[in-house]
């Protein structure tokens, strides 16, 4: 039985492939699994500069990119009960792991529901109210107002509780564990706009006391806190600016900031400009996946002839080094990675807003980054099948399909799970399995050890211990590729989605399940410390072009080159190749 802890020992490096008929077979990774992975030099020459990007992609500003969640958890937050702030309240903030500390001071996390219209503040230093107690089971649950606490840990609150709790006063500061699960999590309950006129608002009448001179003063000292609370908002949640309310709302606060205080007037503008950055980012990016993808949907050369078919050159022609091809692979999971937003992930099984017709924001879909992540997914695995099923010689599928089992390798030594799992749904594509007389000549040794270890049976376990052992191999790094985890993306996409529809979002007292929200916030918040991760490999121009623009054979025109690779076995199957070629050629002849 194969291992199924990977990272136990590393699969061996693949040798090149050349043109040459005479390669060496590829021997099982677990033979020689303690032997050094040669080095691998001059391989970059064909790299080019980040301006050069074939995606004309920038580079995205991100929020990110200096530390991880568990690194920057251990930091204790800068905004303590005296409202001093020890260190620089406008940094950018880190990602934060939502469960390290949670709000788990129930008499300092209270907050009252309701906005001061005598002038005094109303907050839980103030007038917190007697708290009732009670057991449950090894822990103690304890209510305070509409807010509950388990443990000294929140779990359930009423929307308007949760949103007070969000606003930052003189001498409070929300848990950035709080604020990154509520933001991330409220829009299943409300609009991001809603949430943030309302956080704007309280936070203004909060201050009020009826004296214009002291009201001035008070929002000059809750000030600073606010514009934090803004960044993080921005940093983390850029996408949700796309909504030119939301822009129109950042723009009406600092305006209010810059009547009370320079300092914060200055880091709004600075954090508005982070912001644009970022969008503009976006959008440029947006357009350039637009546009590989019109070129990608371009049909490969007409089946009419396989003869011509045969003529189009194939991957080998283009990079002939898996180790080479695996790297530029996990250049385009990680640039698409990084553009996928963490509410992208809540916003696929959210409820369709009111007003999805708004102009400006509702615009391009709330989950497009998402999506065009799963597309490249299923465009891989149609390359793969694409490139088995052309060649019209036997020997030269077979050294193809061997050349991409040592890319797949590659990719799991690397912790590129999707490429991984991409090519080895490619391989398992019936117009690819059907071809009995191709396989019979390919070594799958290696390709059935990887196929155990993304076995899908017992929820894929094999998977789920090899993403632990690249998530260590992560924690620590000694190297930047050392540091890349890039996911099988559907099966984490299943499980968030599982956790949602597993879990009622709000309690029969009419209370959100803050305990959901939690794990919800648990899964996303490893999602970003895996997209922080910058690739260290050098860019192929000519390898990436290739993969991303090339065009790829539909599900019936790799049947009908299957077919016409490895002659049909039974009548069935030569009903079917009749059928298709009828079809498509009604098809070309429509075009």
């Amino acid at each position: 039985m194969p291992p199924t802890t990977p990272y136990a020992g590393k699969f061996s490096t693949c040798t090149s492939y050349s043109n040459n008929n005479n390669h060496p077979q590829p021997q099982s990774p677990y033979r020689s699994s303690t032997a050094p992975k040669p080095t691998k030099e001059n391989i970059y020459n064909c790299a080019y500069s980040t301006a050069e990007n074939p995606y004309n992609i920038p580079q995205p500003h991100s929020s990110y990119r200096s530390c991880s969640v568990s690194s920057a958890t251990t930091k204790e937050h800068h905004y303590k009960s005296s409202g001093a702030a020890s260190e620089n309240p406008y940094s950018s903030p880190q990602p934060h792991s939502p469960r390290q500390h949670s709000t788990s001071c129930p008499g300092r996390a209270y907050r009252h529901t309701t906005s001061s219209s005598s002038g005094s503040e109303q907050s839980c230093r103030n007038n917190v109210p007697v708290a009732k107690a009670r057991q449950y089971g090894h822990g103690i649950i304890a209510s305070y107002g509409e807010m509950c606490y388990h443990d000294n840990s929140l779990v359930s609150a009423s929307l308007e509780a949760l949103i007070q709790h969000l606003v930052p006063t003189v001498d409070y500061y929300p848990d950035r564990s709080y604020v990154f699960t509520f933001l991330l999590s409220s829009r299943l309950f409300l609009h991001p706009y809603e949430l943030m006129t309302r956080v704007c608002h309280l936070c203004v009448e909060q201050q009020r006391s009826g004296d214009a001179l002291l009201d001035k003063i008070r929002f000059r000292e809750v000030a600073p806190k606010l514009v934090q609370l803004l960044t993080e908002w921005t940093e983390t949640f850029p996408y949700d600016f796309r909504d030119e309310r939301m822009m129109r709302c950042l723009k009406d606060m600092t305006h209010h900031v810059a009547r009370g205080d320079e300092y914060s007037w200055r880091a709004m503008q600075q954090m508005t400009q982070r912001l644009i950055k970022r969008l503009s980012a976006l959008g440029q990016y947006e357009e350039a996946v637009a546009a590989l993808n019109a070129v990608a949907s371009e049909r490969p050369a007409s089946l009419k002839s396989k003869q011509a078919s045969g003529q189009r050159n194939d991957i080998l022609s283009v990079c002939d080094d898996p180790f080479i091809l695996a790297q530029q692979l996990t250049h385009i999971e990680l640039d698409r990675l990084s553009f996928i937003g963490p509410e992208e992930f809540i916003q696929t099984f959210a409820m369709k807003d009111p007003l999805e017709n708004h102009k400006g924001f509702f615009r391009k879909r709330k989950t497009s980054n998402l999506e065009a992540y799963v597309n490249w997914f299923n465009r891989l695995s149609y390359l793969v099948a694409t490139e088995i099923c052309m060649p019209m010689k036997k020997k030269h599928r077979a050294r193809i399909i061997e050349f991409f089992i040592d890319v797949s390798q590659e990719c799991f030594n690397i912790g590129n799970f999707n490429s991984l799992m991409a090519i080895i749904t490619g391989m398992n594509m019936s117009p690819v399995s059907r071809l009995k007389k191709t396989w019979s000549k390919v070594n799958t040794d290696k390709f059935e050890i990887l196929e155990h270890q993304m076995d899908p049976s017992s929820n894929f376990s094999n998977y789920r211990t090899a993403l632990r052992g690249a998530t260590q191999r992560s924690e620590t790094a000694h190297s930047s590729q050392e540091k890349i985890v890039i996911p099988f993306f559907s099966l984490l996409i299943k499980d968030i989605y599982f956790l949602n529809e597993g879990c009622a979002s709000r309690l029969p007292n009419g209370h959100i399940n803050f305990e959901k929200l939690w794990e919800l916030a648990k899964q996303v918040s490893e999602f970003l410390v895996w997209r922080q991760v910058v690739c260290p490999f050098d860019r192929d121009r000519r390898i990436l072009q290739y993969l991303v623009t090339t065009p790829v054979f539909s599900e019936d025109e790799l049947h009908l080159a299957s077919y016409e690779s490895e002659g049909p076995e039974n009548n069935m199957e030569k009903d079917s190749r009749r059928s298709l070629r009828s079809s498509l050629l009604h098809r070309e002849n429509r075009s």
